[in-house]
């Protein structure tokens, strides 16, 4: 047993844990004994969980939960940015570093393949459709994850891939506040691009990769040579070096002596900026005894690093709960968002792509045209002319000019979000309570995309403009009955309810082209009809669900929990799916013989076991299925005359995924709660996993939905939180989480599938690259070459090499999942002083970087810019390398394997804040409660490995040509009245 004298005031204590404990002396004789308000919030802490809220430490299912100070303190625009480090369990992945863009979001793994796996966000208790842009931080209280089944299922079907429960700001008792934000920053690349070669060793470089071209064609290495030097510059296009050196390279590949460019127009620099990020924020609260009101504004404008991107919004909520009568309380929640994103197309291959733009074109190709001597060719009026390359090679984006060409074009996405919920909640007896509620969301959005009939590619056709629009409403109504009543050392909470979920999409879209006057936007101003298209898509969900709670003696807790569900997804005999959890908790602290060692705050051990159902079936395009048993036709024109092909066939007997999730975990408090933990263990099977199943393209179709075998995730998390060092100026929180994770498929009939550059199989995870393996470079000959794997007549595997990539053998090389992921918060408070800081990690996994291949051809893509690993190319001076030799002749070397896949792993300094408060003195004449000032970084120190890949990639570990994350600066101001 623990001698009580231990954790006495008096007693002696060494002196390191006295730093960590905080004690600013020693021998503590003279301190003077204070409340523990770490004791106190612990035991008073409550969380929002399903339809309500409880306490932490005798809840039975796993929750953790985000303050709104972790949230506030971002300079975010979308909160699932915010999310990423802060809680054990969650992968969050930033796809894009567009302002505006919502990052992907995981609970406990990947519980699906060709169904969403996305979570279900739910806002003051009602689940939410809008966009999550449309929610400031600024308004958000607090963020609830629920991730077992006992925290989830009692929204079923919805909540099967985990719960995000955001709960917005109230008014409290007392006279009226006023919250005023305002902040000024600076945003550009988080992290450098890859490192390219400069002009002159462009041109040797090139030189070489023609002279091996040539030589390849039974030509003497001399002729070659003297043919490389000749066909250099018309190869090119281009001549940077001037009239006084008209073949700047000479038969031996080197550069003549003098000869230096006249110009160097690097195209990051001309289409990336630092740009710029304004936001404020007011909110007026308050409230009385019966009653409280919240009501706030906020505008947004952040720029984007890519020039002519940025996102502006403009947010209003209005918040106000009341009791009218002793037995009847009413609240209603209205929010509305104008928001108005600049996005031109930075996500995939396309030539417009912007980032691409900047990191194709060479810095010898010029912004605006040139004379032969480096000088500016000027139009009449003495201005300089964009130049839009048309003499560049094809590689290299010819006749295009983004920098040129954007500010003339419209890349614009509108969205007016609206959202209302109202509730009236009625007591018939202290311990009987029935809720109604009713929310709806309501979404219009506007695609405005413009291509100006000036300039660029869009004046070959005479400009062209796209619109689309497209209206989203959905609404939920809800009756719960909840009795709640204690009798002795029993406690009873139980809860039953039926909910009902509409959704209603239509979209319309429309193409136009061939301007008579520029400056012109809308359709009308466009004289050629080029499409037009329009949709809609209905969704009905019909629920009963209801929840038993029991305690006895606040030491040891049950609960169950059932939840049916019927989609209009599924055909009639499938379209019911019912889901449930049990659960129990054991609050050991309050036990006689733990309570006796005087060690432990609190120690709570709580296990939970339940099955939810997912019908988000996907079509292969990422696009929602909603009709997921009926036949669907495409309606297409042949000569003029109406033609109807098949496009899904009709599958009756697909039916709900499903999801069983087990999890076990330790909660703990020690050191008067300035050390708190939990250890959790979970396991999560999906099995009749939705999948579209592949099929011969002479069927007419290219898939079908069905339900076939089992995923698994397991793994561990880790919490820690802890306050090191506390007294009277000073406090120091550090907080650890830690997860890990293993996928697995267990179940797969009809052996493996092959999707893209993955393979399904039992054993492996959903997302294992099934590529080529790199072999190297032959050191004989620079020839890349792949692995090959082939059955002798024995029926022994042999190995081999191939020089000839279709040839190679596609060979499993790991998993885009990481290990391990996690996040180190620290905050410190020192009198007026305040600092916060938190660091990122993910250990383990692979990203296939495709971005890196574009800039590491051979020779054969001339034009197109170079990565400076080209600089380690085989020569037959340098025969062990990894780079093959050059040529115009392509080799394929490019083409997807193992040679391009790289370490996942990465350290994220996410973010860090610094800010003082001024003493209340300061203000007090003039009514100021607070007046706080602060600088904020996000995003400020990435470490990783392969430099110029912004290692938070997409979950599957694939980069895409995205926009890459940005590094925000900002300074701010708060005020209190």
């Amino acid at each position: 047993m623990i001698s009580k004298t231990l954790f006495n005031s008096k007693a002696w204590i060494p002196p390191v844990a006295a730093f960590f404990l905080g004690i600013t002396s020693v021998n503590a004789q003279n301190s003077k004994p204070k409340k523990d308000s770490l004791h106190e919030k612990e035991i008073d802490e409550v969380v929002v969980v399903a339809y309500g809220k409880a306490k932490r430490n005798s809840y039975t299912g796993s929750v953790a939960t985000i303050s709104s100070d972790k949230i506030n303190n971002r300079p975010v625009t979308n909160i699932t940015k915010a999310l990423e480090g802060q809680v054990a369990g969650i992968q969050t992945t930033s796809a894009s570093g567009q302002p505006g863009a919502v990052s992907t979001i995981r609970i406990r793994g990947i519980g699906s393949i060709s169904a969403s796996s996305d979570p279900l966000y739910v806002v003051d208790g009602i689940p939410f459709d809008g966009n999550l842009n449309s929610i400031s931080p600024s308004d958000i209280e607090s963020i609830s994850v629920l991730k077992d089944a006992t925290a989830s299922a009692l929204y079923g079907s919805r909540g099967a891939n985990g719960i995000i429960i955001i709960t917005t700001k109230s008014g409290k008792k007392g006279e009226a506040k006023v919250n005023f934000n305002i902040s000024q920053g600076f945003s550009g690349r988080a992290v450098k691009d890859y490192e390219q070669v400069n002009t002159d060793q462009y041109f040797q470089l090139y030189w070489e990769a023609l002279r091996n071209g040539y030589q390849s064609g039974k030509v003497s290495s001399q002729q070659a040579a003297q043919m490389a030097t000749d066909n250099l510059v018309s190869s090119l296009g281009i001549n940077p070096y001037g009239t006084a050196y008209p073949k700047p390279i000479g038969t031996d590949g080197k550069l003549l002596p003098g000869a230096s460019p006249l110009w160097n127009d690097d195209w990051r620099d001309i289409l990336q900026r630092v740009a710029s990020r304004n936001q404020v924020d007011l909110d007026i609260s308050g409230g009385s005894e019966k009653s409280n009101y919240f009501f706030s504004l906020g505008y947004l404008d952040d720029k984007g690093m890519a020039i002519e991107s940025g996102y502006k919004r403009y947010n209003t909520r209005l918040k106000i709960n009341s009791e009218v009568k002793k037995w009847l309380n009413v609240g209603v929640n209205l929010s509305y968002t104008n928001s108005i994103q600049q996005a031109p197309t930075s996500s995939d291959s396309k030539a417009s792509n912007i980032i691409n733009a900047a990191r194709f074109i060479p810095s010898f190709y010029p912004y605006y045209e040139r004379n032969a001597d480096g000088t500016y060719i000027l139009d009449a009026d003495g201005n300089p002319i964009y130049d839009f390359g048309k003499y560049r090679p094809t590689n290299a984006l010819q006749n295009q000019n983004a920098a040129a060409t954007l500010p003339l074009d419209k890349n614009e996405n509108k969205e007016d979000n609206f959202s209302g919920k109202g509730f009236m909640e009625f007591t018939f007896l202290p311990e009987l309570k029935f809720k109604t509620s009713f929310s709806v969301d309501l979404v219009n959005y506007n695609g405005h995309y413009y291509s100006n009939p000036l300039l660029g590619q869009g004046a070959e056709i005479g400009g062209s403009v796209t619109k689309t629009n497209t209206r989203t409403l959905s609404y939920t109504t809800s009756n719960i009955l909840t009795y709640d009543k204690k009798f002795g050392k029993h406690h009873v909470n139980a809860l039953a309810g039926h909910e009902f979920y509409k959704y209603d999409y239509q979209t319309i879209s429309g193409t136009r082209s061939q301007f008579s006057l520029p400056y012109y936007y809308e359709p009308d101003a466009a004289s050629l009809l080029g499409s037009f298209s329009g949709n809609s898509n209905k969704l009905s969900l019909l629920s009963f669900l209801g929840k038993v709670e029991y305690d006895y003696n606040n030491t040891y807790f049950l609960s169950a929990s059932g939840r049916a569900d019927s989609s209009s997804r599924f055909a009639k005999d499938n379209r019911w799916g019912r889901f449930w959890s049990v659960g129990g908790s054991w609050k050991i602290s309050n036990e006689e013989f733990v309570k006796s060692l005087n060690v432990f705050n609190q120690l709570t051990l709580r296990a939970s076991y339940g099955g939810q159902g997912n019908d988000k079936l996907l079509r292969p395009n990422g696009q929602p299925l909603y009709y997921a048993y009926q036949e669907l036709y495409r309606f297409i024109s042949l000569g003029g005359e109406p033609g109807t092909t098949l496009e899904k066939t009709s599958t009756n007997n697909v039916k709900w995924e499903t999801n069983l999730n087990l999890n076990v975990g330790l909660e703990f408090a020690i050191l008067n709660n300035r050390v708190k933990g939990n250890i959790e263990y979970f396991k999560r099977k999906s099995q009749d996993l939705l999948f579209n199943m592949p099929v011969a393209p002479s069927l007419g179709i290219s898939d079908y939905p069905a339900n076939i075998g089992t995923i698994q995730n397991t793994g561990f998390e880790f919490s820690l939180f802890t306050t090191p060092i506390k007294n009277d100026n000073f406090q120091w929180n550090v907080d650890v989480n830690l997860s890990t994770l293993n996928n697995k498929v267990t179940k797969l009939p009809g052996g493996s599938l092959v999707v893209g550059t993955k393979l399904l199989t039992v054993g492996g995870s959903v997302y294992d690259f099934f590529i080529p393996e790199w072999a190297g470079v032959d050191p004989s000959n620079g020839k890349p070459l792949w692995k090959t794997v082939a059955t002798d007549a024995s029926g022994n595997s042999v190995e081999g090499t191939t020089s000839e990539y279709s040839k190679a053998t596609k060979l499993l090389q790991g998993s885009a999942l990481p290990k391990l992921t996690g996040g180190i918060s620290t905050s410190i408070t020192y009198k007026n002083f305040d600092f916060s800081g938190l660091l990122t990690f993910k250990i383990g996994g692979k990203i296939l970087d495709t971005d890196y291949t574009s800039i590491m051809h051979n020779g054969s893509a001339g034009g197109r810019a170079w990565s400076a690993e080209m600089l380690n190319r085989w020569t037959p001076e340098n025969p062990y390398t990894d780079v093959p030799g050059l040529s115009t002749t392509t080799n394929n070397w490019t083409s997807t394997s193992s040679r391009f896949l790289y370490s996942g792993t990465y350290a994220r300094l996410k973010n860090v804040s610094l800010g003082y408060t001024l003493p209340e003195d300061y203000f007090e004449k003039i009514g100021l409660k607070k007046f706080r000032i602060y600088i904020q970084a996000e995003n400020l120190l990435t470490f990783y490995k392969h430099k110029g890949m912004d290692p938070e990639q997409a979950l599957d570990g694939t980069t895409y040509y995205r926009y890459p994350a940005m590094r925000t600066i900002t300074f701010g101001l708060q005020a209190t009245l």
